[in-house]
């Protein structure tokens, strides 16, 4: 599941743009709204199970991704899930959480 399947998009095509849209040829741009994620309550949360990773040189959240949920695509999944956007608030020997099961979690976090 890509986090923008459940994105409103909206369609721009303000006066401002208009050597813009002329430029590319196009009538307007397409624009997702910025998607709003729920951080887990304890409760839903005691619901998980946690797969524990001390994260070591060459880890990537993709390739967590790919070997815990079968799609690259899920990295933010983990990043939300512990709460460091993107992988240089990682550093090495960091313990990072990989929640489970896949449906519960994307459940909790109202995706």
């Amino acid at each position: 599941m890509a986090r923008y399947n459940n994105r409103r998009i909206s369609v721009n095509n303000a006066p401002q743009y208009d050597q813009l849209l002329k430029d590319r040829n196009v009538p307007f741009i397409r624009q997702y709204a910025t998607g709003e994620l729920h951080h887990p309550s304890v409760l839903e949360i005691s619901d998980l199970s946690v797969v524990t990773r001390v994260w070591k040189m060459g880890d990537r959240y993709f390739k967590l991704a790919y070997e815990y949920y079968g799609d690259s695509k899920l990295w933010w999944v983990i990043a939300w899930y512990n709460q460091k956007p993107s992988e240089a608030d990682v550093k090495n020997g960091d313990t990072i959480f990989i929640p489970l099961p896949l449906d519960k979690v994307l459940n909790a976090l109202r995706v």
